[in-house]
């Protein structure tokens, strides 16, 4: 059974793995690659706290294996709404890990946080992930031309 929980200093090896991933920069925000000092800086500094840090990023686990994290940022508590980053390892994907993590994410954000929308920007190229949005009843909203030098995106967005 996939679960979420708060980052812990033993996730360094993968976050460092992860965020170093440049195949995946395309579809982030990251453009660099970050030293194990940038990431043990940033676990010894998150709260888990999404009021105090802005952003929530929680590991997706099963069995004590990780399986990749999830985030909610651009957090707008006035406004009740956030965005939402995901990165499954290259190894679990396609097994159904990325829609769980995502269910329970949606759970917590919708029932705990109180939030009325969450949204993902994705490329218009990343048709699996396009694929999984749409299957978790978001709906396509702004297509963004040439937001990246990449592609087009697409914001997907699911009100509560």
């Amino acid at each position: 059974m996939i679960k979420l929980r708060k980052i812990e200093p033993s996730d360094l090896p993968y976050l460092y793995r992860w965020e170093n991933d440049a195949s995946a920069w395309a579809d982030g925000s990251n453009h660099n690659p970050l030293s194990q000092q940038d990431l043990r800086d940033y676990i010894t500094s998150t709260t888990g706290d999404i009021y105090r840090d802005g952003q929530l990023r929680l590991i997706i686990e099963e069995e004590g294996a990780t399986l990749g994290c999830i985030d909610l940022f651009d957090f707008d508590p006035r406004n009740r709404r956030a965005a939402i980053g995901m990165y499954i390892a290259p190894e679990c994907r396609g097994k159904g890990v990325g829609r769980s993590a995502l269910e329970q994410l949606e759970a917590y954000a919708f029932g705990f946080l109180k939030l009325r929308i969450l949204y993902a920007v994705i490329a218009t190229t990343n048709i699996p992930c396009s694929a999984l949005y749409r299957s978790a009843g978001y709906k396509p909203s702004s297509p963004l031309p040439a937001w990246t030098l990449e592609s087009d995106v697409i914001i997907w967005i699911k009100n509560q």
